[in-house]
């Protein structure tokens, strides 16, 4: 009994330490709320179309994690899905088998992020500057590649089959919704488990402290960017999906969606900590923010405002626990002298 006591204890203290202990606080009072207040909302077909309509913002905070754990935003991700989604209805359009559509669209995604970060690792400029640099132009590429039309899919046979794919159902739960978990355990296993990982965290963490032990940190963020177009080539092909056509014109508030569902979640805006778990979690509990909005009535103009200011008292909350405030305040032990220091009394709790 005692093993199991110590065990579930363990568990607790790692989990209530935890960077994202706070949304999933949040997220359990929601459910509750939202549970006790609307009838629908634990019915399986509303959170069929949770899982189903958060399916892009995980794929695209997914990547953007490993890009702000290296102390970066990418700006230009909603540009990148508009421009792989356009890739992807050009290619089949014309005719091309549906695999090689796929490809081109992933393709896409790839080559912008790795050009975003060639000219942030390799050139060594501002990634503030090169993503909103590169908003600009690939929104630009997806406009001028119909001249701002939407292509539409309905039609193509191969489409919907791939449409049908993504709507579809294992038993009561969605395949993209499937298709989302499996990717965050294989991005967790990379974090967590791999050199690779390792270094991306060491590169937040210390950039400089990171080369001088040898860890190749240009290239680092050649690969968080890569890493982060290749998810906006997986999103296309979702939105795409999902919509039965591809739109060149890219969500304006999609970007800040995903950096706040990132930073809610707990991963640190200096960098170098947080858990892809806690992103999981940001990105649902905006989710269900949104579908709460909706089931409630309310305008879904109230949204982008609601976001903001979780958002400012995640980042605030995060401030505070980086730099100690909270447990500064919260300890009863007082220096016994004026000669004693805080330093001398943290100096004798260590040893």
């Amino acid at each position: 009994m005692r093993g199991i006591s110590v065990k579930g204890s363990s568990l607790w203290s790692e989990v209530s330490s935890s960077r994202y202990f706070g949304v999933l606080v949040g997220l359990v009072g929601l459910i509750l709320l939202l549970s006790l207040t609307q009838p629908t909302f634990l019915t399986v077909a509303n959170w069929q179309e949770i899982a189903r309509s958060q399916s892009v913002a995980w794929l695209l905070a997914l990547g953007s994690t490993y890009v702000i754990l290296t102390v970066g935003i990418d700006l230009s991700i909603a540009s990148q899905v508009a421009v792989a989604g356009m890739a992807f209805g050009l290619t089949l359009n014309a005719g091309v088998n549906i695999w090689l559509a796929l490809l081109v669209a992933l393709a896409s995604g790839l080559l912008m992020g790795f050009v975003n970060g060639y000219f942030i690792g390799i050139a060594r400029i501002s990634f503030f500057v090169v993503t909103l640099a590169t908003l600009s132009i690939y929104q630009s590429i997806a406009l001028l590649s119909t001249n701002a039309q939407t292509i539409s899919l309905f039609t193509n046979e191969s489409f919907l089959r791939m449409s049908d794919l993504i709507n579809g159902l294992v038993g009561p739960v969605p395949i993209v919704f499937v298709f989302v978990v499996v990717l965050y355990v294989l991005g967790a296993f990379v974090l967590g488990r791999t050199r690779f990982g390792r270094s991306v965290y060491a590169v937040g963490s210390n950039v400089e402290a990171a080369r001088l032990s040898g860890i190749p940190t240009r290239w680092i963020y050649v690969s968080v960017y890569t890493i982060s177009g290749l998810t906006c080539g997986l999103a296309s092909l979702v939105a795409v999906g999902r919509l039965s056509a591809a739109s060149p014109i890219a969500d304006p508030n999609l970007t800040l969606a995903i950096v706040a569902a990132v930073l809610i979640g707990g991963v640190a805006f200096t960098g170098g900590d947080g858990k892809l778990f806690g992103t999981f979690l940001g990105v649902l509990f905006l989710g269900l923010i949104q579908n709460g909005i909706s089931l409630v009535g309310i305008s879904s103009f109230w949204q982008g405002l609601v976001s903001g200011l979780i958002l400012l008292v995640a980042v605030g909350l995060g401030v505070l626990r980086d730099h100690e405030w909270v447990r500064r305040l919260s300890s009863r032990r007082l220096p016994r002298s004026i000669d004693e220091s805080a330093d001398d009394i943290l100096l004798k709790e260590a040893t």
